[in-house]
């Protein structure tokens, strides 16, 4: 074995090789091209969440006479304050983290544990599994056997497994894990076998380990999926429920301030009072921000190989 030293000593010869290697004029030209486009890209891609942070700021009358604002011309948090003065966007807001990490958890080791069962080749049922799977992706019972399935035979009506279970798994992402753990190379899981290792045991120490990207992918997907969730809200949570999740909590304070504005129209208070606008982006603001923040921790996962030096030999 090689000494840290030695190690160093390797890692300072390539630093200089590399250095001694002359970049060419048409490979500059290229580097640089790719630079600036994608750098305009970048630009493009976040000028428009920066036109809604500003425009959230911005006072009512100047959107409606000007339109939306990059860099506010009366700043104002009253839309902020109209959103989050109640303090029933912070129940939601805990409620929705609550539930994105414990759907994202027990999702992905479901999921997980779903794909490596059906990509092994001594499971006897895999191929009547993966198709039932697969058909459930194509052919649906429609809205109104779902409805009375998860009201009337799972007793689920204002209930918040009924937002939770139903995200938990869906057939694409099922098969994005499977395919994904079929590239670990059959040696690995033998080599587990023959020291006497049972098959939990493989899952979690073998095959879990080499598949941190697909975790973070189709666990990015779950978040996602739990956090801009509302639709299942709207089914199954009726006003009895105080709390409810924080998109569909957003969308029902845009309701009440459309309802509000046309009650009040044409009376003492003017249409221009309310903050419409603002507080529609002040709702995006609030609703897509820290799920972005998500993203950085996820990213190396992505660009990662599943299996760099896995197999040597």
């Amino acid at each position: 074995m090689s000494t840290r030293k030695e190690e160093k000593a390797i890692e300072k010869i390539a630093f200089q090789n590399k250095k001694k290697i002359k970049v060419g004029a048409s490979e500059m030209f290229i580097r640089a091209l790719g630079y600036i486009v994608t750098t305009f890209y970048a630009v493009c891609c976040v000028l428009p969440f920066l036109i809604i942070i500003g425009t959230s700021f911005t006072s009512e009358s100047v959107i409606r006479q000007e339109g939306v604002q990059l860099i506010p011309k009366e700043f104002t948090l009253r839309a902020y304050n109209m959103v989050c003065g109640s303090g029933a966007i912070w129940k939601s807001y805990a409620l929705t983290i609550g539930m994105t990490v414990i759907g994202t958890f027990v999702g992905l080791m479901i999921i997980a544990m779903t794909g490596y069962a059906l990509q092994r080749k001594d499971y006897p049922y895999r191929n009547v599994i993966s198709f039932y799977i697969y058909f459930t992706s194509l052919f649906s019972a429609g809205l109104a056997p779902y409805y009375l399935l998860m009201t009337q035979t799972y007793h689920l009506k204002d209930n918040y497994l009924a937002v939770l279970l139903p995200l938990l798994m869906s057939p694409w992402l099922i098969i994005l894990m499977k395919n994904f753990i079929k590239q670990i190379p059959h040696e690995i899981t033998e080599s587990g076998k023959i020291d006497g290792a049972g098959d939990m045991t493989i899952f979690l120490h073998l095959v879990l380990p080499m598949i941190k990207p697909a975790l973070a992918t189709i666990g990015l997907f779950l978040a996602l999926g739990y956090w801009n969730e509302w639709y299942q809200s709207s089914l199954f949570l009726s006003s009895k429920v105080t709390v409810k999740p924080l998109q569909y909590t957003l969308y029902e304070i845009v309701n009440k301030l459309d309802q509000l504005r046309n009650s009040v129209a044409g009376q003492y208070v003017t249409v221009a009072d309310i903050p419409s606008e603002s507080i529609k982006m002040a709702n995006a603001v609030l609703a897509t921000g820290p799920i972005i923040l998500l993203y950085p921790f996820v990213q190396k996962y992505f660009i990662s190989g599943i299996t760099v030096g896995a197999v040597k030999g």
